[in-house]
């Protein structure tokens, strides 16, 4: 049974996240603050989600998302935002999320995102064939989940994991954002397509020397982006 925490101070909202979450097999955590959120987190280590408002009393959403990343790159994060903050929903990405809701949202809406993005963390932390794929210093190991420069880990979120191995896959090839959509988020994926810029920029990050210029992780104008192999 997957396991969600749920970081809400609004008493009503929790609890009809609560009980649609539960009506659809999941066990769920409640916090009402970021320190009781950050609490269960370290006391309930195998959390395989974590849903955050952004506004609520000590610790913000966007802290306790922060200091997750800082030890657990794994666990799946959602944001739940007001519409009228875009900003916020672009800074949420930013600093670890891998994906947000829209308040108010729908019980189907919601339970679609989470079990899309469970998918993604099931296959990040999955030991499946022995495959790995070189490119450049860079390293990709399925068996470990690890990814690597020239030796050196890189740390990746489940949706980081999922490009970059996408990417291998099709070294060299430009791929829409429309395909990225499809293949990582998945074809029932309702949110904003801006998701795949803001997970590109924060994989260049961590990728490139110059993430203004990148070397392999590539804008092909008018079609996408592409990794940039050897030779090309």
């Amino acid at each position: 049974m997957s396991k969600v925490l749920i970081l809400e101070d609004e008493e009503s909202i929790r609890s009809f996240i609560v009980i649609n979450l539960k009506r659809n097999g999941f066990e769920v955590l409640e916090a009402a603050d970021g320190n009781e959120a950050l609490s269960k987190l370290n006391a309930v280590p195998d959390i395989d989600i974590a849903l955050l408002d952004v506004m609520v009393p000590g610790i913000d959403g966007f802290e306790v998302c922060r200091r997750i990343r800082e030890t657990n790159e794994r666990i799946g994060i959602i944001f739940l935002t007001a519409k009228v903050q875009e900003q916020d929903k672009v800074y949420a990405l930013s600093v670890g999320a891998d994906d947000h809701v829209s308040k108010p949202f729908s019980p189907t809406e919601l339970i679609a995102r989470i079990q899309s993005l469970l998918r993604r963390v099931n296959v990040h932390r999955e030991q499946s064939a022995k495959v790995s794929f070189h490119s450049g210093p860079f390293t990709l190991d399925l068996i470990s989940k690890q990814f690597k420069r020239s030796g050196d880990p890189i740390e990746l979120t489940p949706t980081e994991f999922s490009l970059v191995q996408f990417f291998l896959e099709k070294e060299n090839t430009p791929l829409s954002r429309d395909v990225l959509l499809d293949h990582v988020w998945g074809k029932e994926y309702m949110g904003d397509p801006k998701i795949v810029d803001v997970n590109i920029r924060r994989l260049r990050q961590k990728i490139e020397n110059n993430p203004s210029e990148p070397e392999y992780l590539q804008t092909v104008w008018g079609h996408g982006y592409k990794w940039k192999g050897q030779g090309q």
